[in-house]
């Protein structure tokens, strides 16, 4: 079978090299770091969640990165300075806002068709990652946040999903913890939680004893098509899938294909709940809170993890107070009695297409392929987009092999 490398160990480059490896093919998974999952694989905020597949194509959201512009602790903060990176991938988020039903329902379905390959891969590697399938609780604290609310419900059902409102009441009863007022929420039972690095590390390890060669801590320096397929720094591939998160946009452009990921970073905290009292106090169903856009979720008996905020600031991964202290303060004001004194925080780099849709496919030239730009889903989507370019690339060395799309994650 062809040889192919994987460039990228977090979680699309393991999830791929998975779906290769089954396949049959060679596989060969190539990172800049000495360990998987070690980037934006790292410290997400947990969720499994196809209730927040709405994307962020619209209006509002413009309105709110203007409004929000000059406000450090900002939900959505857009640095003012200009790159024409920048600037191409907001005029194209721009051009995307006649998209926002059609993808929103297309994330809903990839979400909810990811599931059941997610849990396929930890029971056949034998993963433990925190898995908890409590479901997720959105609150909501205004009548017209409310609204929106439900007007994303309709599309959500329209992909399949099924959520339950709730009235103010309701949302306490769910999670007493709770401290509101809220004037309702919707409830999704089928939403899950994990913990990203623990599955890609385990899922990585579990390859690694399947024969899949993990060449880490090796920087990509010399990628090119050659006349025997790609070249990766000083060893030839019959194919190349890139995985590689924000720096796909360098890697797709040295293969001579276009690929406008921005960075969008995000920042969480990861509470560790020392004492009983905290342990009691910290929710185990997951939340998100959509006035303050953050999401917490409980991974294991004794930590909370708390992420959030987006951050259009180009590829910076500063670890800012001013960011980590709204959600440390959310916290507080949320669960008064889980204790925030022992806080690691962390910040990653979403890698965003201005679709907010990933791009799943073949590139311009043979041998080339992608799994990349999964934005602000990329833990929930994951499992269905490497089973995708799986058959993808199975496809490109089997002709006779059609494979089976899912939504709007297609070859392009």
């Amino acid at each position: 079978m062809p040889h192919i490398a994987v460039l990228g160990a977090g979680i699309t480059g393991v999830t791929t090299a998975f779906h290769l490896h089954q396949r049959g093919f060679d596989v060969t998974i190539y990172d800049r770091q000495r360990y998987p999952a070690m980037e934006t694989s790292f410290a997400n905020g947990g969720q499994l969640s196809a209730s927040n597949a709405e994307v962020w194509t619209t209006f509002a959201t413009v309105l709110k990165g203007l409004k929000w512009m000059m406000q450090s602790d900002a939900p959505l903060l857009v640095n003012p300075s200009h790159s024409w990176h920048k600037i191409s991938w907001m005029a194209q988020f721009l051009g995307n806002i006649p998209n926002y039903r059609r993808n929103t329902v297309e994330s809903a379905r990839l979400a909810i068709a990811a599931r059941p390959f997610l849990s396929d891969m930890a029971d056949r590697a034998g993963v433990d990652f925190d898995l908890e399938k409590r479901g997720i609780l959105h609150v909501y604290r205004s009548e017209a946040a409310l609204r929106h609310g439900r007007r994303v419900s309709a599309m959500l059902a329209e992909g399949g999903l099924h959520r339950q409102e709730l009235t103010g009441e309701e949302v306490v009863a769910c999670e007493p913890a709770l401290t509101g007022p809220f004037v309702g929420g919707f409830w999704t039972e089928s939403d899950m939680t994990g913990d990203i690095h623990k599955f890609t590390v385990g899922l990585a390890k579990w390859l690694e004893g399947q024969g899949v060669t993990m060449r880490l801590g090796h920087e990509i320096r010399d990628l090119r098509r050659d006349p025997d397929g790609v070249r990766v720094n000083k060893t030839s591939f019959d194919g190349v899938v890139i995985c590689a998160g924000v720096a796909s946009r360098w890697m797709a452009r040295a293969l001579g294909d276009h690929v406008n990921i921005y960075p969008v970073k995000g920042y969480s905290i990861t509470v560790n709940l020392k004492d009983s009292t905290s342990q009691a106090a910290a929710p185990w169903p997951s939340l998100l809170d959509d006035e303050a856009k953050i999401v917490p979720s409980r991974l294991g008996p004794d930590r909370f993890r708390i992420a959030g905020t987006a951050e259009f600031n180009g590829e910076n991964r500063d670890i800012r107070a001013d960011r980590i202290a709204p959600l440390v303060r959310w916290s507080e004001n949320m669960f008064p009695d889980v204790s925030t004194e022992h806080v690691t925080p962390w910040a990653g780099l979403r890698p965003m297409m201005p679709s907010m849709m990933p791009r799943v496919g073949r590139g311009r030239r043979p041998g080339v392929f992608y799994n990349t730009g999964h934005g602000h889903l990329g833990w929930t989507l994951r499992g269905a987009t490497a089973n995708i370019i799986g058959q993808v690339v199975a496809g490109a060395y089997k002709p006779t092999a059609a494979p089976a799309l899912v939504g709007n994650a297609r070859p392009a």
